[in-house]
């Protein structure tokens, strides 16, 4: 495990979002994983209700409804996590903020009218960021493994999410697609001008969704020019294999040959070999005329 993993690791427990621990079972940290782009979903769906109750868009009843959902969702990954892991007491110790969330909002969802609805609502703003917090680890591999498609969905995830927390929280925007076109303008470092925040937290987010554009696309390009890279040295070394097989063949061929002319040479010293001795013996009979054949008595 890197340093940096290990600091991203050790932020998350201290906000409550640990998630499941490397030491437990596969399959928990397999349905960890699983459950983080479904929390990713609802962390939307949190953002579109903060927007719609700043706005004073929303009715009784679909406030209630959301309360209602957002608190069985996390109700719900709180008791498949509990029942999938090993040590619960260590799941709870580093994912404390759900419990907290899922504790507090009982008394709100029966229309207990506490100090601490407006600090839940902002826990669950929290829990937003800390949803995207947990899955910037996967951001990472996917854009370290040049995966586009992912890459630009997410550009464009964060390109909403960012429209209608800007239309929130000036009141230059009058519209979620206002804040969308005016995030879309800032991040790409455009900067028409048609749209400008009027508040300080206005222009303090519109500085951090500068940088974020700007690292955004940096990683985009760099992806982008690693793509065609490694397209071009695929099929650099799709020839070398092929040349690499073609000479496999002709070595394979040349020890044929070889082999063959081995034992061509072989079998014409053993001919070689069989003559010598054949004429050996002419040879010295006749070298030596002496020996003459007896006469008959």
């Amino acid at each position: 495990m890197t340093n940096r993993y290990r600091r991203h690791n050790e932020l998350m427990i201290r906000i409550g979002l640990g998630g499941v621990d490397d030491e437990e079972n596969p399959r928990a940290i397999l349905w960890g994983k699983r459950l983080e782009w479904p929390m990713l979903l609802l962390a939307i769906w949190i953002i579109l209700d903060w927007y719609l109750k700043a706005k004073g868009l929303s009715d009784p009843f679909f406030t209630q409804f959301t309360d209602w959902f957002i608190w069985t969702c996390f109700s719900a990954e709180l008791s498949i996590m509990l029942a999938l892991v090993d040590d619960r007491w260590r799941y709870l110790r580093q994912n404390w903020l759900n419990p907290i969330i899922i504790l507090t909002g009982i008394p709100v969802l029966f229309g207990v009218d506490l100090f601490y609805s407006g600090v839940l609502r902002s826990l669950r703003l929290l829990i937003m960021l800390g949803i995207l917090l947990k899955v910037s680890q996967d951001l990472r591999q996917i854009l370290s493994r040049h995966h586009l498609g992912k890459t630009m969905a997410i550009a464009f995830l964060f390109l909403v999410i960012s429209g209608f927390l800007i239309s929130g929280i000036d009141p230059a925007f009058k519209g979620p697609l206002d804040g969308i076109w005016w995030a879309w303008v800032t991040m790409t470092t455009v900067g028409y001008g048609d749209l400008v925040p009027s508040t300080t937290e206005g222009r303090l987010f519109g500085m951090l969704l500068i940088l974020a554009g700007i690292a955004l696309f940096s990683m985009l390009t760099a992806s982008f020019s690693v793509f065609f890279i490694e397209r071009d040295e695929k099929e650099m070394v799709e020839k070398e294999d092929r040349n690499i097989q073609r000479i496999g063949q002709l070595e394979a061929r040349l020890d044929r040959i070889e082999h063959h002319l081995a034992r061509a040479v072989t079998t014409l010293e053993r001919l070689e070999a069989l003559e010598a001795r054949e004429r050996s013996p002419r040879q010295s009979e006749k070298a030596d005329p002496s020996q003459k054949p007896s006469e008959p008595e």
